[in-house]
């Protein structure tokens, strides 16, 4: 089954916010026309499932970013609601292994197989410092793809990395497996808390199929102007 909307934005902006006043006034000032949104722990904890179908009503497509990561009775029934929330795009983390992730996947495709399911790989926080801190031996573009291939074979759609590995990943497996990747910063942009970052002309050329932008747009001072930007940027290097 082919995921492929040559006519659906690649940008997808993070509704960071702790409340649903916020989210929904962001969301009005951008356009479903220019992008789609995701919806992550933050959000979803504040406000539950109401914020998705309020997103929804707007005619956004969203991606529910949960990382959903446990013993797979407990991801067996989140990964179902999550079905029944009609939503564009969600992730479980690869990190749970093979097992949890194919049943992941069998039990949404039973009754909701256009949902795009993604494992998600390591975290863009993260640099080999603080990899290796955690336990991991290998370095992170080895990690990322050994992981990517995981998720492959458990028949996932795509993964959840940073730019910095998308090439890697187009290279070792189909170029239908999606890379979604966050950790986008404009030029311009001040240091924050991610470390393997790029731009949205890097990631375009990298191999990314979709970015997640989040502060870049949502705490410009103009955020339709700063999705135009950012969505030419990364479109029209896709398509060279």
């Amino acid at each position: 089954m082919s995921f492929e909307d040559h006519k659906l934005s690649k940008v997808i902006v993070a509704l960071d916010y702790q409340n649903e006043n916020d989210a929904l006034k962001m969301a009005k000032i951008l356009s479903p026309d220019m992008c789609n949104l995701k919806v992550g722990l933050e959000l979803f904890i504040s406000c539950g499932p109401e914020i998705i179908k309020k997103l929804h009503n707007l005619n956004y497509k969203i991606f529910l970013d949960l990382k959903l990561h446990d013993i797979n009775n407990t991801v067996l029934k989140s990964i179902n609601a999550i079905g029944q929330l009609g939503v564009w795009m969600t992730n479980i983390h690869a990190a749970g292994g093979m097992s949890m992730m194919i049943d992941a996947v069998e039990e949404l495709q039973k009754n909701y197989n256009d949902i795009i399911i993604l494992g998600v790989t390591v975290l863009t926080s993260l640099d080999n410092e603080k990899f290796k801190e955690i336990g991991y031996s290998k370095e992170i573009n080895d990690q990322v793809v050994h992981m990517a291939s995981m998720c492959h074979k458990s028949k996932l759609n795509g993964v959840v990395c940073s730019a910095k590995e998308a090439k890697l990943i187009k290279e070792n497996l189909p170029s239908d497996f999606i890379c979604v990747c966050p950790g986008i910063r404009t030029k311009n942009s001040s240091n924050d808390d991610q470390e393997r970052i790029m731009t949205p002309k890097e990631a375009a050329e990298n191999g990314a199929d979709y970015i997640v932008v989040g502060r870049p747009i949502t705490q410009s001072n103009d955020p339709l102007g700063s999705l135009k930007i950012i969505k030419e940027e990364f479109e029209n290097s896709l398509n060279k």
